[in-house]
């Protein structure tokens, strides 16, 4: 596999190495050693799995006071994966990384804790995949606006299919400082 760091520290692209034949393709999508070699050694505790159309935006999501790291991929389709540094005292504080993720690749991309997350459908519909290091817990559930103009995130949508949860996420200038993690605990 080829891992390569974006412009957030911590948050990094991993393409797998597919193995293919006439009868399709073969990859790890998950193996400890390979991984934490490259600091990703987390214990995963939950995967999820979400079926979306094009154009749905699901995000900007965070889990506060237990944070969750999470490595993604799609299995179908193609998605913009976005990761947002939330954390206040991180020299990174409110910069974002897009990356884009296809079933063609298979690549992934590790949303370390501390980074809020999301993504939208770029193709006729997509499955995306989550492993992550602690379980959902409902109300630690957070969101920022997906539109938030002091990030300024470029979706390649103007107009996303959202939840009505994350229509009405509030800016991150309106979170109380105590709704956001710290470099110290991640």
């Amino acid at each position: 596999m080829i891992v390569e760091e974006t412009t957030l520290p911590g948050v990094l692209e991993i393409k797998p190495r597919l193995f293919g034949d006439e009868r399709g393709v073969f990859l790890e999508t998950w193996r400890q050693e390979r991984y934490e070699a490259y600091g990703i050694g987390p214990r995963f505790v939950q995967a999820n799995t979400s079926r979306s159309g094009r154009g749905v935006l699901r995000g900007l999501h965070y889990q506060w006071p237990e944070p969750q790291g999470k490595l993604v991929w799609v299995s179908s389709g193609r998605v913009l994966d976005v990761a947002v540094d939330i954390r206040p005292d991180s020299p990174h504080f409110r910069q974002w990384v897009a990356c884009e993720l296809d079933a063609e690749q298979l690549n992934q991309l590790w949303v370390p804790e501390g980074f809020a997350h999301g993504f939208v459908v770029l193709s006729e519909t997509a499955t995306f995949n989550y492993l992550c290091t602690r379980p959902y817990r409902g109300e630690q559930d957070r969101g920022i606006a997906w539109n938030d103009p002091d990030l300024a995130v470029d979706w390649r949508v103007s107009t996303p299919e959202l939840s009505g949860k994350d229509a009405q996420a509030p800016r991150l200038v309106d979170i109380d400082p105590q709704d956001l993690p710290t470099c110290a605990s991640c």
